[in-house]
């Protein structure tokens, strides 16, 4: 049977992980809104650069949801290994109450979870779509 103390400290990092998780589906909003924003001024003015402007938020959205879905991996790590149920043959030992995210940074590259699945697919067709339709506009001026 699990300890309450265990308990408490996974729901702890359960919290923190619903925060992160919460954080980066409120990143995604603001990106198709600040987007949608945008290219309705675009249709109102026809000026071209408000098709190109959505681009530099959108590129940095990408970096901060990047950055929640980042630290949402560590402290799942970090879940697993207080609740003992880790997959892998070396597990870290983690004291009561202590969240230690620093010793999983290695495994879980913020470079890999940039260019991973969930998010470049998310990211990189928008800003592709955006330069190709602003570069058409550019050039049919």
């Amino acid at each position: 049977m699990i300890d309450d103390n265990k308990i408490k400290h996974l729901e702890f990092i359960q919290n923190i992980i619903t925060r992160m998780n919460t954080n980066s589906f409120q990143i995604k909003n603001f990106a198709v809104l600040i987007l949608t924003a945008l290219l309705a001024v675009y249709i109102s003015t026809k000026e071209i650069w408000f098709v190109a402007l959505p681009i530099i938020p959108t590129i940095i959205f990408w970096f901060l949801d990047s950055y929640y879905l980042h630290q949402e991996r560590l402290f799942r790590k970090v879940y697993n290994d207080v609740a003992e149920i880790t997959k892998e043959e070396i597990r870290q030992e983690v004291k009561p109450f202590e969240i230690p995210i620093n010793i999983y940074k290695s495994k879980y590259s913020y470079l890999k979870v940039f260019f991973s699945k969930t998010i470049i697919w998310i990211y990189l067709p928008i800003v592709i779509a955006l330069s190709l339709i602003f570069l058409n506009l550019l050039l049919c001026r």
